[in-house]
């Protein structure tokens, strides 16, 4: 019988935060799609990737965001499908996405030229500029290659019900291949909400003068997934501080309050260059030097490294 921390999160999730109307399916997506990969001996990695959206009103027209464009979560997914995973890409509508994110600050329209047919650019074929996207014959063959081979599952959320549901969606999808799931934890989620009862449902009048908002805190949601709906999966949370001072003993909090594996603790204006990779038992500093840069090394690449091999060493355990 599941405990009450998760009677008491599931009954939140149900009076709080609408379901979306896709959540379903999307579970029967992702637990079809990890349960073929992990008949196959496939590690599976669930990322959660973006930030959510908070909205103000039930017909919503103005809601808090914040600033996460989804850069390491999308460049994660390339890594870990370099190391053998399979992944399921948790995202929020518009972020970055693997492969296409390279070319994100380019105008399409710029990238495409026409080859018309008897000096008309009216027909013919588009072509595509190479110059105006570099490498993009290699990145879209090796796009197309894990496609064909079915190794990436995107699913999308854009508000923070929409986030929660769908995360524990696939919790539920993963549990069933145990310690070959990972959840990489990298999605920027609200810490506060306003309950869907007490949010108006029109569009909020500045002719009221001043607006005040009481928000509530956002429940814990890592919690139940390690204790209750994926137990045995390898969960990595990260932590994004703006003060360097406090960001270990913050990671080494969250490690003692969840129990899970791991937490990529990075601070804002560093967070591409450096960060610390805190377990229980280790604390591992994952740095970018300059000829790491020069040769376009990427921070995610080392992460993805260090959290394989952690992985590989927790999946012998468990079989131990």
């Amino acid at each position: 019988m599941a405990e009450p921390r998760a009677a008491t999160i599931d009954g939140k999730l149900a009076e709080e935060f609408a379901v979306p109307s896709h959540a379903e399916e999307a579970r029967e997506e992702m637990a079809a799609f990890a349960g073929r990969h992990g008949a196959m001996g496939r590690r599976v990695v669930l990322i959660t990737s973006g930030g959510t959206k908070v909205p103000l009103e039930s017909r919503t027209v103005r809601f808090l965001d914040n600033f996460s464009s989804g850069r390491r979560g999308a460049s994660s997914a390339e890594y870990f499908i370099e190391s053998g995973y399979a992944v399921i890409f948790l995202h929020r509508h518009r972020s970055l996405y693997p492969y296409t994110r390279t070319y994100s600050h380019v105008n399409l329209l710029d990238t495409l030229q026409l080859q018309g047919e008897g000096g008309s650019s009216s027909s013919g074929q588009v072509v595509v500029n190479q110059q105006a996207l570099p490498n993009i014959a290699k990145v879209l063959k090796r796009y197309q290659e894990v496609k064909e081979a079915g190794l990436l599952l995107p699913i999308e959320f854009s508000t923070l019900s929409e986030y929660l549901h769908l995360l524990k969606a696939a919790a539920q999808a993963l549990s069933a291949i145990g310690s070959k799931a990972m959840f990489y934890l990298a999605a920027a989620v609200s810490d506060f909400y306003i309950p869907a009862p007490e949010m108006p449902e029109h569009k909020i009048q500045s002719s009221n003068g001043p607006l005040q908002i009481s928000m509530k805190m956002v429940p814990k949601i890592l919690s139940p997934l390690v204790k209750d709906w994926a137990p045995q999966a390898f969960v990595i949370s990260f932590k994004l501080e703006t003060d360097h001072s406090i960001l270990l003993d913050k990671a080494r909090r969250a490690l003692d309050t969840y129990r899970h594996q791991a937490v990529v603790a990075n601070v804002l204006d560093t967070r591409r260059g450096y960060v610390v990779v805190v377990t229980p038992e280790t604390q591992a500093e994952l740095i970018l030097t300059d000829e790491d840069v020069k040769n376009e090394v990427e921070i995610e690449e080392k992460i993805v490294s260090n959290l394989t091999a952690a992985h590989g060493q927790f999946i012998t355990q468990q079989l131990g």
